[in-house]
């Protein structure tokens, strides 16, 4: 039975317990001794870890963890540059005898996939346009049965059960809900270009039924979802018969979205719903990142530093934020 969980760990504090293997590799320090480099997690988060001086009779034991793998592990929780992480002493695969809950460890987006999917598959069904509307039903149909359980990311944002759909469905909400704002923007291509513009990490990310990732593809490493979308967009817009002009667009926003050319855009939007489409993308990632930092911290404390947000570690308010202040007063 699983008692600690990654968002809970507190620094200097022994662990003896059960995790999943999100990623593993023996590595070679700089005092040129072999160690274990392993991320581990649970469904509340995942924790950096380290098995330091590994033995010749380890290796072959720890070569056969792989991702999605669930391992017991004694460790000392300790704080590497603000970071918490596990120093592993004592490791072994699990069995059968351990009786485990697969729940315990899987992290999954908070809402049910079949309800997020028929969301997304319903606004792309009520789209005006007809050429859009055929686009993303299509390609949505076709591609469910991975939705279901797909992550958005390998390690990063959404990189959860159902992460995929769940990015794509709050996008898609606060995307609507800005064209109420914007009458400048085309309602139908804002949510097309939502819907598609991840919809190649399917192909360029790896990922069991859990919703793990141990990377990604062949080609995906070697193309990526950007250019992977684009090559499935020229594909299916032909066979649909698409205008050339409203492919091209659909086209151009799945290729500018990242925005600058050193994240995989070698364009900028050049028109409204693709700068909106971009923007709904970064809002969407800092959020999940802002809440998923949050879990597990105390009102009124801090987060570990965060990678993908610049490094910094994200304040939690107290419930009545203002008492104190009005005290001063």
């Amino acid at each position: 039975m699983k008692q600690y969980y990654a968002a809970d760990l507190k620094p200097q504090t022994e662990v003896t317990d059960f995790f999943m293997i999100k990623s593993a590799g023996i590595k070679v320090g700089s005092n040129k001794k072999q160690y274990f480099d392993v991320l581990l997690g649970d469904k509340t988060g995942e924790v950096n870890s380290k098995k330091w001086d590994i033995s010749e009779a380890e290796i072959p034991m720890l070569q056969n963890m792989k991702e999605g793998d669930i391992i017991k592990v004694r460790a000392l929780v300790t704080d590497w540059n603000g970071q918490t992480q596990l120093r592993i002493g004592r490791i072994r695969p699990s069995n059968a005898e351990d009786q485990l809950d697969i729940a315990d460890f899987i992290k999954a987006a908070p809402e049910q996939s079949p309800d997020m999917f028929d969301f997304i598959y319903q606004t792309a069904d009520n789209m005006q346009d007809q050429d859009l509307r055929a686009l993303c039903t299509r390609l949505l149909a076709d591609n469910r049965d991975r939705l279901m359980y797909y992550p958005a990311a390998s390690k990063n944002h959404h990189a959860e059960y159902g992460g995929l759909l769940y990015h794509v469905k709050r996008m898609l909400m606060t995307g609507l809900a800005v064209c109420d704002i914007y009458p400048i923007l085309n309602r139908d291509l804002v949510a097309a270009g939502v819907i598609l513009h991840d919809i190649e990490k399917l192909n360029e990310i790896q990922s069991n039924e859990y919703g793990v990732s141990p990377g990604y593809s062949f080609e995906g490493q070697m193309l990526g979802h950007i250019i992977q979308g684009i090559k499935l967009l020229d594909r299916i817009t032909e066979e649909l018969n698409f205008p050339r002009e409203k492919a091209l667009m659909l086209e151009h926003m799945i290729l500018s979205h990242h925005y600058e050319p050193e994240f995989g855009s070698p364009k900028k939007p050049l028109f409204p719903e693709a700068e909106v489409l971009h923007y709904l993308d970064v809002l969407d990632a800092r959020m999940f990142d802002m809440e998923d930092a949050l879990n597990g911290v105390e009102p009124g404390g801090f987060s570990d530093r965060i990678w993908t947000l610049d490094n910094r570690r994200i304040y939690k308010a107290t419930p009545d934020f203002d008492a104190d202040f009005d005290a001063e007063l």
